[in-house]
């Protein structure tokens, strides 16, 4: 979360990404269209099971010099109008120049962005000036928790698992520019990345809507503002959920449509893989607090780390998920015999 990026221009945390899986011995490699594929296949006849997450935030890609300390900046992702507010202070990367929001030029959404003149390399991009990363009374604030918290969620289950010699076989998919329209998700599914008999599933940060609550576990999400995802792969993570909540007292979960916005679970859905979605509730959605004020994002910590024990959970479990989503099937057809006899009668 210390290392800032917008769509299109996500190196630096993709560089971290890159380090922890080497650290840790976890096979990786970059796509065509700079995506990280991260592999864990100790058992790679099971079902794969794939965890998706993305690296990029909103904010402002350069599009060219006006004159000293002057550029034009392009805004790219989810962010009403009214806070766009003159002054707003900014940070110009690479190289952290400090930076302030100026006029909006023509109708599209680019604004001057004003700085001190400097012979510096010129800035590709800019995001607000927030701070990058703190934890402050159970909860993790950041800039871009969306969707740093997803991707950090993969490295953490993933490694977890590793640890634990669990026999399993995910691939993370870390995708790109998910904030202009999915592009690198969509660019993963299109390549055949992925084998067909996949089950995918979503990782997000979504905004904090009834009835969910944060500190009150990780959310099975149903749905986003555009898709229903599907229903048996979200019953297998109702039932890895409610095993785990027979096996620990503290863990928490959730299940709710998350409305707020579209995530990739309906890219990937609508190419033809099954999928699902698990998130975590977010405040101050793409850093939009209250009265039209920028902040940082922020979650809870113990939300955070529910996400990863049920990551964990679910792919050992996938071994099993003919018989954890067939219980639905088998009790309906139990009911039915009852149903006949005594409606018979």
């Amino acid at each position: 979360m210390r290392c800032p990026a917008v769509p299109y221009h996500e190196a630096a945390p993709r560089a971290e990404v890159e380090k922890i899986c080497a650290e840790h011995g976890l096979s990786y490699k970059r796509d065509a269209y700079g995506n990280v594929i991260v592999r864990l296949q100790t058992a790679p006849k099971q079902r794969p099971f794939v965890l998706a997450a993305h690296l990029d935030h909103p904010g402002f890609e350069i599009v060219r010099r006006l004159g000293k300390g002057r550029w034009l900046g392009q805004f790219l992702g989810g962010v009403p109008d009214t806070y766009f507010r003159r002054g707003i202070p900014l940070r110009l990367m690479p190289g952290a120049l400090p930076a302030k929001l100026g006029r909006r030029v023509g109708s599209k959404r680019q604004f001057e962005i004003l700085a001190k003149p400097t012979d510096a390399t010129s800035p590709q991009f800019a995001v607000w000036e927030l701070e990058d990363f703190a934890v402050r009374q159970q909860h993790i604030h950041s800039r871009a928790c969306d969707d740093l918290g997803g991707v950090a969620a993969i490295l953490a289950a993933m490694i977890e698992l590793k640890r634990k010699r669990a026999r399993v076989n995910v691939i993370g998919v870390i995708s790109r520019a998910e904030e202009v329209g999915f592009h690198g998700a969509l660019a993963v599914a299109a390549a055949g990345e992925l084998p067909k008999n996949s089950l995918v599933i979503s990782l997000e940060t979504s905004r904090e809507l009834p009835p969910v609550k944060m500190g009150q576990g990780v959310i099975i999400r149903v749905g986003d503002r555009t898709s229903i995802f599907d229903s048996t792969a979200t019953r297998f993570l109702m039932e890895v959920a409610a095993k785990r909540k027979r096996q620990s007292k503290t863990f928490q979960s959730q299940r709710a449509l998350m409305y707020g916005g579209t995530c990739e679970a309906t890219a990937y859905q609508e190419v033809g893989l099954q999928t699902a979605a698990v998130c975590v509730a977010l405040g101050n959605y793409h850093n939009c607090a209250d009265d039209n004020k920028i902040a940082a994002e922020y979650v809870s910590v113990a939300d955070a780390c529910g996400m990863v024990d049920l990551l964990v959970a679910a792919s050992r479990e996938m071994r099993n998920y003919s018989r954890l989503t067939g219980k639905l099937p088998a009790q309906l057809n139990k009911m039915l015999r009852a149903a006949r006899r005594r409606l018979s009668r």
